[in-house]
């Protein structure tokens, strides 16, 4: 039987801005893989690169150098990449053009779709997803984002996903501008959406503790580079890179028995 490419593989994957005395390497000669319906968290404080990367996975952003596969390919066509790999932004007030209204908004995720449904039915898969999201569709079809809060405006991008229904899911720090509540419900409606329809999802964190939480495996980057990567048990329970070890006594605990959960 034929063996199914990585959802992603990367070798010596590299991205460099400016050059000369202005030369940046945000990504430095990376290597991993990611199978199709795994959890995977990359995790790395500010700077480390993770969001270069992540915007690499979405097919924003193009390699220096190296080689990126998607499906055992290169990304070539954006259009048909958006379909199946799609993100969560940690800004959700700039996730969404605030002179539309919401709704028309949502019905403009059909606009990318290869076989959208017929037109009379797309109100109703609009509603379900608000829904699922936990949402009041006529509470805020007719709003504008401005109108709408933090946490709002995050269930409304995972509605979003709903709608589009991609293979992959990019989440950038998504709950980092939410409260503790309202995190907890858009992490919660990210998994379900994942385990639902059978989504891989691809966290992007400065929190480790998070990581531990939702990962399958954890990629650990630091100035650039993936200085660690394994499951989670192995990246957590038995850290060998000393930035690994310091990103785990960095977790805030009551009552400092984080690792004896």
């Amino acid at each position: 039987m034929p063996v199914e490419p990585f959802l992603f593989e990367a070798e010596a994957l590299t991205c460099i801005f400016g050059r000369g005395a202005k030369r940046v390497v945000a990504v430095d000669c990376v290597d991993f893989k990611i199978e199709q319906g795994e959890i995977v968290t990359i995790v790395g404080e500010s700077g480390s690169g993770k969001t270069t990367l992540a915007r690499m996975l979405l097919g924003l952003q193009r390699e220096s150098s190296g080689r990126l596969l998607f499906l055992g390919r290169p990304i070539t066509h954006r259009r048909t990449h958006f379909r199946a790999v799609q993100g969560v932004f940690q800004d959700p007030f700039g996730s969404f053009n605030q002179y539309y209204t919401v709704g028309n908004q949502l019905l403009d995720c059909y606009s990318i779709l290869e076989k959208p449904p017929p037109k009379e039915q797309r109100w109703g898969q609009v509603q379900q997803a608000l829904d699922r999201v936990k949402l009041n569709a006529l509470e805020v079809e007719n709003k504008f984002p401005f109108e709408l809060s933090g946490g709002q405006l995050q269930r409304l991008m995972v509605a979003r996903i709903c709608i589009i229904g991609p293979q992959v899911l990019i989440a950038d720090e998504p709950t980092s501008m939410v409260d503790a509540c309202s995190r907890a419900e858009v992490l919660t409606s990210l998994l379900d959406l994942t385990r639902q329809l059978g989504m891989t999802i691809v966290f992007i964190t400065h929190d480790l503790g998070l990581a531990d939480l939702v990962s399958d495996r954890i990629l650990v980057m630091y100035q650039g580079r993936i200085v660690e990567q394994g499951t989670t048990q192995q990246i957590v329970r038995a850290p060998n890179h000393a930035y690994t070890k310091k990103l785990i006594s960095a977790v805030p605990t009551m009552d400092g028995n984080w690792l004896d959960r």
